[in-house]
């Protein structure tokens, strides 16, 4: 069964992409997007946070607020500002920055492949946040929010997206973030086949961002086979149906499926997703903060973290070159902290990564941080803010100690989510991130009333 779709994507016409592509919703709380979107009605957060035109203090789980956004849905397509393509496409999407620059492919990707595990996972999803976005999904008709997802990188597939992208796109803009955005549409159906064609020889693929979307878009799909099929045995009898999932470190990864699949086309069988190649994205640090030194003294915990392996400090911020190495920021002082190469248990994929590393030698037994997802000691630093902005941090005193770690590799995501097992919280930062409002999935793939 085929791991990606063509489907008939909507999107903001070229004129207005920029005023209708907004960041994931999953950045922004209400009073930020609030701000965002001041002024500008065909702003995308309209459809992603649509609390911000209900009255202060809404509830953001509240019917009211889903319903908003189907309205503000209906509303951008009635006013042409959202188009919907006249056939299934593909389409190729390329984020530039300063410094890095990747293209992927915007596809609908296949719940039943995420349900068997052909598209893997790597961290845990939480019931509430599932919730909140397969009331959206379902309440809007829509998935608007785009995963994040790698392949192993072909030759085939790298020359079909250069092709892709070798003339003008169709939307062309520079984001708020300073991020330039490109889409190009393919419509071509020898095109879309042969895209077709190049990721059958995928054998999987691997979610890096976005893990939420993918549970919620299966559980709407779930819904909806159910819901489709309850009176129809004999046609339901004539196709698929999926399998039960495997568990993922001793939890089921999703529920068993119980009714057959809709047509693998359909709308609803898939959630919207971008493709990279593993080896082109970027991940960024993402540091720790710690508030107190759990009853030591600064000298006390530098030499404890003696003991550890080299400890040396630096003149200037500590940007950590390899695994194992950390920078520290301590007392208005760096360090660099450099584990012994063969106290580093290399076979295993979880055991090996610096966030594990960190919380088995330091935060655990040294700050006495047992639960870094539940203790309020404890804060997570993406790396597109700098060094600095721990420095900063530990400075003020609002917190003891920093540490900043080497970027958690893609292959080792990939690895772990090979082993059916999970990353350790907060293990990687995705830069740069994909624009909300480029393309949107219609799940009954026609525009709404």
């Amino acid at each position: 069964m085929a791991l990606i779709q063509p489907f008939r994507g909507v999107r903001p016409v070229a004129a207005l992409a920029a005023r209708v592509a907004a960041p994931p919703y999953d950045v922004l709380n209400t009073a930020e997007a609030r701000a965002l979107a001041a002024g500008n009605a065909h702003s995308f957060l309209h459809l992603s946070k649509p609390e911000i035109d209900l009255p202060e203090g809404t509830p953001v789980e509240a019917p009211e607020v889903y319903a908003q956004g189907r309205a503000n849905l209906a509303r951008l397509l009635a006013e042409g500002v959202l188009v919907q393509d006249a056939q299934p496409c593909y389409y190729a999407y390329r984020l530039t920055t300063p410094t890095h620059s990747l293209t992927g492919l915007v596809v609908g990707a296949s719940v039943a492949a995420y349900e068997r595990q052909d598209i893997r996972r790597h961290e845990f999803t939480r019931k509430a946040k599932e919730d909140d976005r397969v009331r959206m999904i379902d309440t809007l008709g829509a998935q608007t929010g785009p995963v994040m997802l790698a392949w192993q990188a072909t030759a085939r597939m790298r020359a079909l997206l250069v092709a892709a992208c070798a003339g003008a796109p169709d939307l062309d803009f520079d984001g708020i973030d300073g991020t330039h955005h490109s889409l190009w549409v393919i419509a071509d159906p020898l095109k879309v086949a042969a895209i077709s064609a190049a990721a059958a020889e995928i054998p999987r693929l691997y979610i890096a961002d976005g893990h939420h979307r993918a549970a919620s878009a299966m559980r709407v799909a779930q819904a909806r086979r159910a819901a489709t099929f309850a009176a129809s045995a004999p046609v339901a009898e004539t196709l698929a149906t999926a399998t039960a999932p495997a568990a993922i470190n001793g939890a089921p990864a999703a529920g068993p499926v119980s009714v057959p699949l809709l047509p693998p086309e359909h709308p609803a069988e898939q959630f919207l997703a971008v493709v990279f190649a593993h080896d082109d994205m970027q991940v960024l640090d993402y540091n720790r903060l710690v508030a107190d030194l759990n009853g030591r003294t600064a000298a006390q915990l530098l030499a404890a973290l003696g003991t550890l392996g080299s400890l040396q400090p630096e003149t200037g911020p500590v940007r950590p070159t390899r695994p194992g190495s950390f920078g520290v920021y301590l007392a208005r002082q760096w360090y660099r902290l450099t584990l012994p190469h063969d106290s580093i248990p290399h076979a295993d994929p979880i055991a090996r990564l610096d966030v594990s590393l960190l919380a088995d030698r330091v935060l655990q037994p040294l700050l006495g941080i047992d639960d870094p997802r539940t203790d309020a000691r404890i804060d997570f630093v993406g790396g597109a803010r700098g060094l600095q902005a721990l420095a900063d941090r530990v400075d003020s005193g609002e917190m003891a100690i920093a540490f900043a770690l080497f970027p958690t590799r893609v292959a080792d995501v990939m690895a772990v989510s090979d082993q059916g097992d999970v990353m350790p919280p907060k293990s990687t930062w995705f830069e740069p991130k994909l624009a909300d409002g480029l393309v949107t999935s219609l799940l009954d793939n026609a525009p709404l009333p």
